[in-house]
């Protein structure tokens, strides 16, 4: 070797390999909208395991060439960006990424099969059921709304058994001692419970009925990363006036049932309607 040249690199240790640095760390950048669920849910995870990233907030009635160009299938946010590699979209496909990019860096699954398996499904409920009975509180009235409302109620039910007598019995949150998968999917939906409930006047969460799943949520909602995560509550209440009354105005008694339910799969729990994933 040259005497005047200099000495080559160590080599990557395997704590730095585990922890993603040789995939570029710190070449995030994160697609998204303030209001969108979805995106708190990544925002949370990149926090929770201390990663640097850049935020570029997305004008959702002007799409951005970055936006349109990245995620050309669904054209929604979040979209992360990892460079050198690409795009990763849809929220718990980015949360399960990050969980593989970064394994040595605050893991957001359980490390057990079993339990690793238990995260999931909770999580596909949480966007299948839960979600989508609670947007359909948001966007009906009337019966509509008692039906959506018992809906929700019974979906509750089953989280509430699960934390009192099934596989989460016992922990203080659905990670274990520190938040996982599971909680950030489902915290970053429950706290517009307490947005709708102001603006709808329809009582989702009874501290009685549910007094695992209050006590989990209150808890969940304490965390620094989650208080530096969600928005401040006046704002989400402003712009949820705002979206169910337009919601509203354009919905026929006739048809209430049949637009709540449309609106509900669109924006399951995450209130910025054509936004998210």
């Amino acid at each position: 070797m040259d005497p005047l040249s200099p000495p080559p690199p160590p080599p990557a240790t395997a704590a730095a390999a585990a922890a993603g640095e040789g995939a570029g760390c710190c070449d995030l950048k994160l697609l998204g909208s303030w209001a969108s669920s979805y995106t708190h849910r990544v925002q949370l995870a990149l926090k929770l395991k201390g990663l640097e990233f850049e935020y570029a907030e997305e004008d959702l009635s002007n799409k951005s060439p970055a936006l349109l160009q990245s995620n050309p299938v669904y054209q929604k946010v979040p979209v992360l960006l990892h460079s050198p590699r690409g795009a990763v979209t849809e929220s718990l496909v980015i949360l399960h990424y990050l969980d593989d990019a970064f394994p040595a860096l605050r893991p957001l699954l359980p490390s057990d099969p079993f339990d690793r398996a238990l995260a999931r499904f909770w999580c596909h409920f949480a966007d299948d059921k839960l979600g989508p009975a609670v947007g359909a509180v948001f966007a009906s009235s009337g019966e509509a709304q008692k039906a959506a409302v018992a809906q929700v109620h019974e979906n509750l039910k089953l989280i509430e058994n699960e934390l009192r007598e099934g596989a989460f019995k016992g922990k203080r949150f659905f990670g274990g001692d520190g938040i996982g998968i599971l909680d950030i999917v489902l915290g970053c939906g429950s706290y517009w419970l307490a947005v709708f409930e102001e603006v709808t006047e329809a009582k989702l969460v009874d501290p009685d009925a549910f007094p695992l799943f209050y006590a989990w949520l209150k808890d969940f909602e304490a965390q620094e990363e989650v208080k530096d995560t969600i928005p401040a509550i006046d704002r989400l209440l402003e712009y949820a006036r705002g979206l169910r009354q337009m919601i509203l105005s354009h919905t026929t008694t006739a048809t209430a049932a049949a637009a709540a339910a449309t609106t509900a799969a669109a924006t399951s729990t995450n209130i910025a309607v054509d936004s998210s994933t």
